[in-house]
């Protein structure tokens, strides 16, 4: 009898030990897992990337706008300054010797620039209009200066360029470029002047 009850008692106290030794070994709870939170810094973070890509995306877009205007503005830009140095071809004037009315070599070169440019341009006609210093009577000098005129004209038709496309008219002495009576006056005043009639706005090159 005594034997069952010192049995019992040890039984017992294996039994409470055994269950805080379980108690001592069971793992700690597990936090709780906010899973909404989670989704909304999730989705934050997706928005911030879309928006940076997007912010990204623009900012190349309107550089490569720009980027195009600022070539088309360029590309503008010589054209005007090329349309301009044709212009100037086109009305660069040439001069004669003494009471002559062919062409120098001198002239022949500047006319020898004008014709291709003409020839790309077929809506550009021209007025020559020729002048002489103020040796010789007015009607003699206008006669010259028509001649002139008509000389720088056939050239240019013998080139190719249409002749109803060319203009010539005469001033004799009547517009000096240079008032004083001496040989460096003169030779200024014997020439014959360029002028754009119509079209001309944007030249093209004829190389």
């Amino acid at each position: 009898m005594k034997m069952n009850t010192r049995g019992a008692v040890v039984l017992a106290l294996f039994s409470v030990a055994a269950l805080g030794a379980c108690r001592r070994a069971a793992p700690p709870p597990e936090p709780t897992i906010d899973t909404a939170a989670i989704r909304i810094a999730r989705e934050d973070s997706i928005r911030r990337e879309n928006e940076r890509l997007a912010a990204e995306a623009e900012a190349r877009r309107r550089q490569f706008v720009q980027d195009s205007i600022n070539r088309a503005r360029a590309a503008e830009e010589e054209a005007r300054r090329g349309s301009d140095m044709l212009r100037n071809t086109l009305t660069m004037g040439i001069n004669f010797d003494f009471d002559r009315s062919d062409l120098r070599d001198d002239a022949r070169a500047a006319l020898d620039a004008k014709v291709p440019i003409l020839l790309a341009n077929s809506n550009v006609t021209i007025r020559v209009s020729g002048h002489a210093d103020e040796r010789g009577s007015s009607e003699y000098n206008l006669a010259l200066g028509q001649r002139r005129a008509a000389t720088a004209k056939r050239y240019l038709v013998e080139r190719g360029v249409a002749e109803g496309r060319i203009e010539t008219t005469s001033f004799g002495e009547e517009r000096p470029v240079c008032m004083e009576s001496n040989e460096g006056c003169w030779s200024q005043n014997r020439r014959d002047e360029f002028e754009l009639t119509a079209g001309g706005p944007m030249l093209r090159s004829g190389n």
